[in-house]
């Protein structure tokens, strides 16, 4: 770490010159004690100059390293230069003894001793922020007296010179974990001074990020509101101060309802006074100085912060949501626009601006999906929810390919004779990772992803193979029912794809019946010249969930369709509501009066089913007879409900092929 290494010169730097200044001092006093002791010669002051001229290069070279900050720019290579120059006395001093004549470490020479000791462990004991360079020092040092001691082989030198050797050892370890203390502190000084200046760098960047909002007009140019750009820089700033005060911000993001109606009606300048009247209304009731910004459109946002923030928010879209009912003029016109209202908080719901505003967007989506006019505050349950259908649409592509998607089929039965009419194809799936995934997520992740087509080809196939094999059982005239979802029609050519499915797997399309939902009916431009090739090509046609819609008589006459599929609702408990059996006995009346055969789905209970017959209805579908099942259960199924002498031909027939 650079922080860490410009410590450790620093440290070094801090006492370099006492350093050498006490070198001088005590190479000056060896050297004197020699002369005293007449044993000074031509080897100890040339010893003594070579001492001195490399005190001065180690001086010289901090001032130089000094001069062209090389200390703080480059802290490595001036530790490797201070430490060859700690190397290099290290040396001079190991050579003393070699330079005095008999050399006693323990005898007449042992103040000499005593000072090389001394300076080698005063070097460890100082310099205890880079171990390099105090062993660089002391370790020659010491080397040179355990030598001396030891090459004397006398017991007591010997006994010394060990325990010396002992002491280079103490030396490494103690410099290398007093290193190691030295360094941890550092980090963890410059870990606090990081943190420090991240967060005057924070209040620093709100600041400045203010003045060049103010600078650049942060105003909405239309309503007066903030903008976009300074919504953003607010709702950063607050988060970065509830951070550090432990308070909690509230984020409030409001949409306008039928405000494009109103654009494409009344024109834009209408569009515009509108919000512009909303814009007033929120000034005039969020009045704590929270921020209100106009985001772009027809969405706000209000940012609460401050004690209490999230109670504030809620009271703020309580009063709004109620002011919202009451009229809007403006220009003499005047119209009732409602608000959806979704509510997040930090940090309760998100860790940064980002994600507070995308939980917000969430909450406001659920509002407007679930019903209108509403508050709905972020649940975790939206996350999950949003991230269930990332996993659905990114997995979906490899499910249609592998075939981990496929078709499940529910039995078609006569009511009165429990003879097998049909089937319908159903989609199921069974995720690895979030198990059942229910037909419409699949349906609607294959639209997001643009993957209708594959899918619904995907199923098409399933079906194509059952009806392959229906001839064996004895039910060659029975059909398999596919469900075709109405926005497909505007995606892609539906009577193509089916005719390349069909083609493909040698199926006659008449064994196909097709069923649209009431939706797809009603509008004639996405769908007519489909229906109607589809009814040429030879598939059958059923209308799905009838009585939901507002299905045309003339249409459903002229297209020809073939059965009418009466939603599950109607049935339900049938046998306990007559408004449901009047309903259902008209629809029958109309379905008979065009020749249509009626199909009544969700039939649970004999009660219902006998109430349903004597109704008129003729086939039903539904748990009473059998749930959905694979492809691989159904030849058991079709077996154990075929009349006897089918069942007797059918089980032959197995049997010869067996």
């Amino acid at each position: 770490m650079p922080a860490v290494l410009q410590a450790q010169v620093a440290d070094i730097a801090d006492g370099y010159r006492s350093t050498l200044i006490l070198n001088l001092i005590t190479l000056t006093v060896c050297l004197f004690i020699l002369h005293i002791q007449n044993e000074a010669g031509w080897a100890n002051f040339v010893w003594y100059a070579a001492a001195v001229v490399v005190v001065a290069c180690r001086a010289y070279a901090l001032n130089a390293l000094n001069r062209r900050g090389k200390l703080l720019s480059a802290p490595q290579s001036s530790l490797t230069i201070l430490s060859l120059g700690a190397l290099a006395s290290g040396v001079v001093w190991a050579a003393l003894p070699w330079t005095v004549y008999d050399f006693e470490p323990l005898g007449s020479h042992a103040p000499l001793f005593l000072m090389m000791g001394g300076m080698a462990a005063g070097s460890v004991i100082k310099q205890i922020g880079y171990t390099p360079l105090a062993l660089s020092y002391s370790i020659p040092i010491l080397l040179s007296l355990m030598v001396n001691l030891i090459g004397n082989w006398r017991p007591n030198d010997v006994l010394v010179g060990l325990c010396l050797s002992l002491m280079i050892f103490v030396f490494i370890r103690r410099s290398i974990w007093a290193e190691r203390m030295f360094v941890s502190s550092q980090v963890a000084r410059h870990e606090a001074t990081t943190l420090a200046d991240s967060l005057t760098r924070a209040n620093s960047d709100i600041l400045r990020q203010n003045s060049r909002l103010e600078a650049l007009a942060n105003r909405d140019t239309l309503t007066g509101l903030a903008n976009r750009m300074f919504f953003h820089g607010r709702l950063a700033g607050d988060i970065a101060r509830a951070a550090v005060v432990k308070e909690q911000v509230a984020l409030l993001i409001f949409d306008v309802e039928r405000f494009q109606s109103i654009n494409d009606t009344l024109g834009h300048s209408a569009g515009d006074a509108l919000l512009r009247e909303i814009a007033n209304r929120l000034s005039s009731i969020v009045e704590d100085g929270s921020l209100i910004a106009r985001l772009g459109g027809d969405e706000f946002a209000v940012v609460v912060s401050g004690p209490d923030a999230l109670h504030r928010a809620r009271t703020h879209a309580a009063a709004v949501l109620e002011a919202s009912r009451r009229p809007i003029h403006w220009h003499q016109r005047q119209a009732v626009v409602g608000l959806s209202v979704g509510l997040a908080a930090y940090p309760d719901h998100a860790d940064n601006a980002e994600e507070l505003l995308a939980c917000a967007d969430m909450a406001l989506y659920d509002a407007k999906r679930a019903d209108r006019r509403q508050l709905r505050e972020f649940d975790p349950d939206l996350r999950r929810n949003a991230e269930r259908k990332r996993i659905i649409e990114q997995d979906l592509d490899r499910a249609i390919q592998t075939g981990a998607i496929g078709a499940w089929f529910q039995p078609q039965v006569d009511l009165t004779t429990r003879r097998i009419t049909g089937f319908e194809a159903l989609v199921r799936w069974q995720h690895p990772q979030l198990g059942f995934v229910s037909p419409p997520e699949i349906v609607n992740a294959a639209r997001t992803v643009h993957l209708s087509e594959q899918l619904t080809a995907s199923i098409a196939r399933d079906a194509c193979l059952l009806a392959r094999r229906l001839p064996e059982f004895g039910l060659g005239d029975v059909t398999v029912a596919l469900n075709v979802s109405p926005r497909e029609f505007a995606l892609y050519s539906v009577p193509c794809m089916l005719q390349r499915v069909t083609s493909a797997h040698g199926v006659a399309p008449s064994a196909l019946e097709i069923e649209i939902t009431e939706e797809a009916i009603l509008d004639p431009a996405l769908a007519d010249d489909q229906l109607k090739r589809l009814e040429q090509d030879g598939y059958k046609l059923a209308v799905d969930d009838f009585g939901m819609g507002h299905s045309s008589l003339a249409y459903l006459i002229g297209l020809k369709v073939d059965r009418l599929k009466i939603d599950r609702s109607f049935v339900k408990d049938v046998a306990r509501s007559e408004t449901n059996q009047k309903l259902i006995s008209a629809m029958v009346s109309l379905g008979q009066s065009l020749s249509l055969d009626i199909v009544v789905e969700g039939v649970e209970t004999p009660e219902d089913a006998a109430i349903l017959a004597r109704l008129g209805c003729s086939i039903a579908q539904g748990y009473l007879f059998a749930r959905p099942m694979p492809a691989s259960a159904l030849d058991t199924w079709i077996t154990d409900h075929q009349p006897t002498a089918l069942k007797r031909k059918t089980r032959a027939k197995h049997l010869s092929v067996a």
